[in-house]
């Protein structure tokens, strides 16, 4: 038997099914787990075992499976016609080298481990394969074995027998073999079957009536190598993915207050000592420094909060980063753009959009800071709003160093508050308020004299 270890790997995934049980109108690897499509889990695992290529089989919708996965460096190939499984395998492999190995994968196995896989392709045999023990089999292909335990085929649930649907030991569809045996065998696959396809555990069959040796690694931990055929099953999934998240983010140094409450929906890195509180989601790309603390029932999205940041609770990032330890909500909304340093405080019922507070600068309530640059250790009043759009565009405001506004006013951009201005509360501010002097733009009060309350119509009114 050729060298192993001397031998390319080309990886095929067959992400050509419909799943029409699942009565969306994306395809089936293309529905989320933690967030990201179960193919795009998968992809990430077979990278781990630097392939050669990688290449993707697509049907339905294989438009759009190429658009999700556009940054991706895999071959795209066109399963024009469902003819089963076998078939699927077929159209990649005319671009495959036939001396190298084929790893074949379904697409909806986003749970299994590149360890798993790494144990298989040790498996010294012509053809091995990855099964797991089923409490229930119900619709998996069963692997059937003689009386000395050697692998003699696999049958399709619709075509087995009474006794073979008792077999607990169930095939993953995950196998491994030279390309120039699988073009041998699937040549000869017939689609004499309940289905009417081209099946390719028909392969296992061929192969042992062959004389060559099939082996079945059964996996130590069966929920990796599950699918998803409906929804119920994409949650049951995605209940697993959630805790292995968990885990990992325990492991690297977070405190999950109430771990079954946190939702992971992307990728997390966090630092030591981190505390995240009940019914937090965080979704996309998220990095959580070293101390970092957020509150209960906030949510985080493509954000990342600098070392000894406090999220307080229900407040929600979005694209919001802070590059020192600073203190934000509760009840604050962090737009995209929001940049924080150092000991910035945003208060309760804060809103921010592409705005940078630079350090010690405060917005501690009831305010909408969006397109501005706030300066340090100025400091914005209850009720401050940046007037940032006229209807047609966006416009910029500039706050010093120090400066103060007071509340309930309205700075109409493109305007300036100058280092170390005083702005009046109630102001709207058209022009630039100096440096260092109080700036006041509101109408004089009076008092109308003899003044009467209206009183209600009566029905002869």
């Amino acid at each position: 038997m050729p060298n192993r270890a001397s031998r390319m790997l080309h990886i095929v995934i067959l992400a050509a099914g419909e799943g029409r049980r699942m009565n969306s109108s994306r395809p089936k690897v293309l529905q989320p787990i933690g967030g990201r499509p179960m193919l795009d889990h998968l992809l990430d695992t077979v990278q781990a075992l630097s392939p050669e290529r990688v290449h993707v089989v697509v049907g339905a919708g294989g438009e759009q499976v190429q658009a999700a996965l556009a940054g991706r460096d895999c071959d795209f190939v066109t399963q024009a016609e469902r003819l089963g499984t076998g078939h699927a395998a077929q159209q990649a492999l005319p671009g495959i080298d036939p001396q190298a190995r084929v790893l074949v994968l379904p697409g909806d196995m986003p749970l299994v481990r590149a360890s798993t896989l790494q144990a298989l392709l040790a498996v010294e045999a012509e053809l091995a394969l990855l099964s797991f023990r089923a409490d229930d089999p119900t619709g998996y292909g069963r692997i059937l074995r003689d009386a000395q335990g050697q692998v003699q085929a696999i049958r399709e649930e619709k075509d087995a027998s009474e006794a073979e649907r008792r077999v607990d030991e169930v095939n993953s569809g995950v196998l491994v073999a030279s390309a120039s045996r699988l073009i041998d065998w699937l040549g000869r696959v017939r689609a004499d079957n309940a289905q009417g396809e081209y099946y390719l555990t028909d392969c296992i069959g061929l192969a042992a009536g062959d004389g060559a040796r099939v082996e079945a690694l059964v996996a130590d931990d069966a929920g990796e190598l599950q699918g998803a055929n409906d929804r119920a099953q994409l949650a049951e999934l995605e209940a697993v993915f959630q805790g292995r998240a968990r885990q990992a983010l325990m492991a690297a140094g977070a405190t999950l207050a109430a771990p079954d409450t946190v939702q992971i929906r992307g990728q997390v890195g966090v630092g030591r000592d981190v505390f995240i509180d009940a019914n937090v989601t965080l979704v996309g790309a998220i990095e959580l420094g070293d101390g970092v603390q957020i509150g209960p029932g906030c949510v985080l999205e493509d954000s990342q909060l600098a070392a000894g940041t406090c999220l307080k609770p229900y407040s929600v990032l979005e694209g919001a980063t802070t590059t020192g330890a600073c203190t934000i909500g509760p009840f604050a909304r962090l737009r995209a753009g929001t940049v924080l340093a150092r000991d910035v405080k945003i208060g309760n019922f804060v809103e921010t959009k592409k705005a940078s507070f630079a350090a010690g600068a405060k917005a501690s309530h009831l305010s909408y800071i969006g397109d501005a640059e706030v300066g340090a250790e100025a400091n914005l009043g209850a009720g401050t709003i940046t007037c940032n759009y006229d209807g047609v565009n966006k416009h910029r405001t500039v706050i010093g160093e120090r400066a103060f506004v007071g509340s309930n006013s309205a700075l109409v951009a493109p305007v300036e508050v100058g280092a170390e201005a005083t702005v009046g509360a109630g102001t709207v501010l058209t022009r630039r308020a100096p440096d260092g002097e109080l700036t006041v733009a509101r109408a004089r009060q009076r008092t109308v004299a003899d003044w009467k309350r209206p009183t209600p119509k009566t029905a002869e009114d």
